[in-house]
């Protein structure tokens, strides 16, 4: 105790002593030249204080600890202002790929405009947008620069106050709105032939027959970028328009969209019974033949066509197959028929049905019995009037809430107007065999 007394009147000494000597100096600087540093200038901090109490190597623990506990120092605000757009670009790159038809219309790409007509039917119109050219509709005229920046989906009117929607064109619309010379295979035939090929991304197929170029779209898309089509035309002007089709699509779909659409179709003017020395450096998955003779092109297909491959044959009449079968017959070709088939399509109309009120049939009736019966029963009639009024509110209140809690019954036929797939309409009624005998396929196995 006396120990610890004695050191604080030591320190109290030398603190005086200390103060008055800096009184007397604090006028001048020191012999230095430098002005001397406060105290809490030469202070230390508290882990300055605590590390030296430690041995060297607890306190070099210690320091490195501190080290990684300190934030790094902060970028500037431009290099902020870089990586936050950085991000938001990215961000943007991701979405556009995960949404590839989430842009609006551009000038070079394919635009349809749907109007909706009488009978519930619509008219479609395809167009390539540019900045100076006009959409013509029975509804009026509608600018390509009104289109150009919008986004699909929308509806706008025409100059004649027609409302037209827009949207891109999936690949059937196209198929039936493009150019053509010669008839086309509808898409309906199309997809089935297709699912009875079970053509994969990556297959080698072979088309004889290239017409318009609507079965080389859907085999180019089937077999994607690592396949290959191979397409047989004989006649130089649908081989030209095949061509001219097919590009045309892909100009457009590269503008519409981030990914780019496969070229991978190969046309060949040339006949393909006579292209026998074509075939020997090729290995064939599938093989679609739309021609007028296709008997003529089996013995020149089937040795590059691989083990188990399939052949499907698009036929326009019934009597075509059995020249076919005839023949495949009497040549003893090593095809095996697995199926003739019809595709057939019909469009349905369901509608809510138009109710017909109790009150306009009571009213009428009651309208009719007081001009026939004499005037002395008129106060009668007054208040048979005014029950019939009461029961008429009460039936349209039941109405009005059978609306409002979707009850109402619908009415569900084929529709008037079925599409024929050749650009027009035709009545029901109406239908030949012309139509009805332009689906049939028939797949070959071989043996």
């Amino acid at each position: 105790m006396r120990a610890w007394r004695a050191l604080r009147r030591a320190a109290a000494s030398s603190s005086s002593s200390s103060s008055s000597s800096s009184s007397s100096s604090s006028s001048s600087f020191p012999a230095d030249g430098k002005p001397r540093r406060r105290a809490w200038e030469t202070s230390l901090s508290p882990l300055e204080r605590l590390r030296r109490l430690l041995p060297p190597e607890e306190a070099a623990a210690v320091a490195r600890c501190a080290a990684a506990a300190v934030p790094p120092p902060q970028a500037p605000p431009e290099e902020k202002e870089e990586e936050v757009a950085a991000a938001a670009a990215s961000c943007q790159a991701r979405v556009e790929a995960a949404c590839p038809r989430s842009g609006p219309f551009r000038a070079g790409e394919l635009a349809l405009a749907v109007l909706r007509r009488k009978h519930n039917t619509t008219l479609k119109l395809l167009c390539r947008l540019a900045a100076e050219a006009v959409l013509s509709s029975p509804g009026g005229v509608l600018p390509h620069r009104d289109i150009i920046g919008q986004l699909p989906g929308q509806v706008l009117l025409a100059s004649g106050g027609a409302r037209l929607l827009l949207r891109r064109p999936s690949l059937d619309e196209y198929v039936l709105l493009m150019p053509r010379g010669p008839t086309i295979a509808y898409p309906k035939d199309i997809s089935a032939m297709l699912m009875m090929m079970d053509i994969h991304p990556g297959d080698t197929v072979l088309e004889s027959g290239s017409g318009s170029g609507a079965m080389s779209l859907f085999l180019s898309r089937a077999v994607g970028p690592k396949g290959r089509v191979l397409s047989y035309e004989i006649r130089d002007d649908h081989h030209s328009l095949a061509k001219k089709n097919y590009r045309h699509w892909r100009s457009a779909w590269e503008i519409g969209h981030m990914d780019e659409w496969p070229d991978n179709v190969e046309f060949i003017l040339k006949d393909i019974s006579t292209a026998a020395a074509d075939m020997k450096s090729v290995t064939l998955d599938a093989v679609v033949l739309d021609m007028l003779n296709p008997q003529c092109a089996l013995p020149v297909v089937h040795p590059s066509l691989k083990q188990g491959g399939v052949c499907a044959v698009y036929l326009a009449n019934i009597t075509q197959v059995i020249e076919l079968l005839d023949r495949i017959r009497s040549c003893k070709l090593p095809f095996l028929c697995e199926r003739i088939i019809e595709v057939t399509h019909r469009s349905w109309s369901v509608l809510p049905a138009k109710l017909k009120h109790y009150k306009s049939s009571q009213m009428v009736e009651t309208q009719e019995n007081i001009e026939e019966l004499p005037q002395n029963e008129y106060e009668e009639i007054h208040i048979q009037d005014q029950a019939v009024l009461k029961e008429s509110k009460y039936n349209e209140s039941l109405s009005d809430a059978g609306e409002t809690n979707h009850s109402v019954p619908y009415i569900a036929r084929p529709s008037h107007c079925q599409e024929a797939h050749s650009g027009d309409s035709t009545p029901l009624f109406q239908r030949t065999y012309r139509q009805l005998r332009s689906c049939t396929l028939i797949t070959w196995q071989p043996l």
